[in-house]
């Protein structure tokens, strides 16, 4: 199996098929009532997914240091303070904490099942992180973290699970926390990923967020509008891709498209 990635701030360019399932969706849409509910209750709808994976969903990413090298270059002596945003079960801190890099980590996530399962975890030690549960688009992490605190937030496949009417009071929360000069690492799915090309009608809720068949939700995000939110929340841009990845296995047959988005933006001093 071979993975190959183009890194470009160009959109992808739709075929005629692509373009017409995105004008199917629009033929449907979730109800307002319908995602009223979805918003009210999408505490629950985590809890139900970790519940029902538990750690077997999303693999350990050990991607990290490579694709965010500010992980691995200290500046000083000082220990540095991680904030992991949507921790899950640790798919993201535990390898970190493997290759014995040198942070006190700070992980929160939305669900009370994922902070369960990451505490019982054997990598988990209280002298150099600390989990909980918080809901990050309210300002309930301000009385759990102290502000301008933070040399680095992670924001891995968070983003898009919250309704994007909260996106910039999100990112103007993180904001607060973060030391000047402290850095926000973001990896995300992009504009026409081919998960958001595979949603039926009935699934859209808006313009590019979509409900999942397990009622969590999905918003698929373009470079010049992560770009946008991010400058109004307070942040410079030093950052912002697209990555083009395509997984191909040519035994199987199997040539499978996706696009992400990567970003990292700083606080300003």
């Amino acid at each position: 199996m071979t993975e190959i990635d183009e890194i470009t701030c160009l959109t992808k360019q739709l075929s005629v098929e692509e373009q017409l399932r995105l004008e199917q969706q629009n033929s449907r849409l979730v109800t307002h009532f319908k995602a009223s509910l979805l918003e009210k209750d999408a505490r629950k709808y985590w809890d139900l997914f970790y519940k029902r994976n538990e750690t077997r969903f999303f693999k350990d990413r050990h991607w990290t240091t490579r694709e965010f090298t500010e992980l691995v270059e200290k500046k000083s002596t000082e220990k540095r303070t991680l904030l992991e945003i949507g921790c899950g079960v640790g798919n993201f801190i535990f390898p970190l904490i493997e290759e014995g890099l040198d942070f006190f980590i700070i992980a929160c996530d939305l669900s009370s099942k994922a902070i369960e399962i990451v505490q019982k975890s054997k990598l988990y030690d209280d002298k150099h992180m600390r989990a909980f549960q918080v809901d990050i688009t309210t300002e309930e992490i301000l009385s759990q973290v102290e502000i301008n605190s933070v040399d680095v937030a992670t924001l891995i496949f968070v983003l898009s699970a919250v309704h994007p009417d909260k996106f910039i009071s999100t990112l103007k929360t993180i904001n607060k926390l973060l030391k000047p000069g402290g850095i926000v690492l973001f990896r995300d799915y992009g504009l026409y990923d081919m998960a958001q090309l595979r949603f039926k009608a009935g699934h859209k809720i808006s313009e590019n967020f979509y409900m999942r068949q397990d009622g969590t939700r999905s918003y698929y995000f373009s470079v010049e509008f992560l770009s946008n939110i991010f400058k109004e929340a307070g942040f410079e841009i030093a950052e912002n891709t697209y990555i083009h990845r395509r997984t191909i296995n040519k035994k199987e047959n199997i040539d499978v498209p996706r696009v992400f988005i990567q970003a990292k933006v700083v606080k300003p001093k």
